[in-house]
């Protein structure tokens, strides 16, 4: 396994998808960042040399905010959403979908397990 940005990827699959295992590059990221260390698409990361994976190692530290730090970013964008009372900062801190989805049916992920209201009993005359 290589490490990378502090993450094991694994060695069996090609770069391009090995690298989106670091929080904070996707497909395309991955991809620019093999094309500036003239490393294949599709060479596994078994067969990269030490100086590729330096070389990827270097791209990734100098240009992209990955993992630890990119989450603290998020995290903090998040709070000061919530402590400046905005709208979306509202949404986020009652747990319900910040986007403009609808909650009447769906919103499970945000809203959590359902909470199950009983019925007022009806009054026999």
């Amino acid at each position: 396994m290589a490490r990378i940005a502090g993450v094991d990827i694994p060695d069996k699959k090609r770069g391009e998808i090995s690298l989106t295992y670091i929080y904070g590059i996707g497909r395309s990221s991955s991809r620019n960042i093999l094309k500036k260390a003239n490393v294949s698409f599709d060479k596994k990361v078994a067969q990269w040399s030490d100086e590729e994976a330096n070389a990827i190692r270097n791209i990734i530290n100098s240009e992209f905010k990955v993992e630890g730090a990119l989450k603290s970013e998020v995290q903090l964008s998040i709070k000061r959403l919530m402590d400046i009372g905005c709208y979306r900062g509202i949404r986020h801190r009652k747990g319900l979908p910040v986007r403009g989805q609808k909650t009447k049916n769906n919103a499970r992920t945000r809203k959590g397990k359902r909470k199950t209201v009983a019925n007022k009993k009806k009054v026999t005359k």
